[in-house]
C-alpha cells in the first residue's frame, strides 16, 4: 500500500526536467512536478508515488509532521521503517 507523504520543496529543477528536490524529514528525494509545475522552494507539498499532487499550508504540514514525531517517540523503530519506505517510494 502506498500513502501520500508531506515533504518540503527545497529546489525546483529547470522546467524541461520536470522535477523538484524535496525533504522528507532529512531524506532528500526527487519528485515529479507534472501535476504542480508552479511549486516553489519552501512550500510544503503532498507527494504520492513520486508526484507532487497538492500544496499543504505550513500550519497543517507542521501539525502532521509533529504528529509523526510523537508516533516515532513512542515507537522509535518506525522511523527506520518509514525512512526505508520513503527511499523506496518510487517503486509504488
Amino acid at each position: 500500500m502506498c500513502l501520500a507523504t508531506i515533504a518540503k520543496v527545497i529546489e525546483v529543477d529547470p522546467p524541461s526536467k520536470g522535477t523538484a528536490w524535496v525533504d522528507f524529514g532529512g531524506v532528500k528525494r526527487e519528485a515529479r512536478i507534472d501535476l504542480m509545475p508552479d511549486v516553489k522552494p519552501g512550500e510544503y507539498v503532498l507527494i504520492h508515488t513520486g508526484f507532487i499532487i497538492e500544496r499543504v499550508d505550513e500550519e497543517t504540514a507542521k501539525e502532521i509532521l509533529n504528529a509523526w514525531e510523537e508516533v516515532f517517540k513512542v515507537e522509535p523503530t518506525l522511523w527506520a521503517a518509514t525512512t526505508i519506505r520513503v527511499i523506496e517510494y518510487e517503486r509504488c
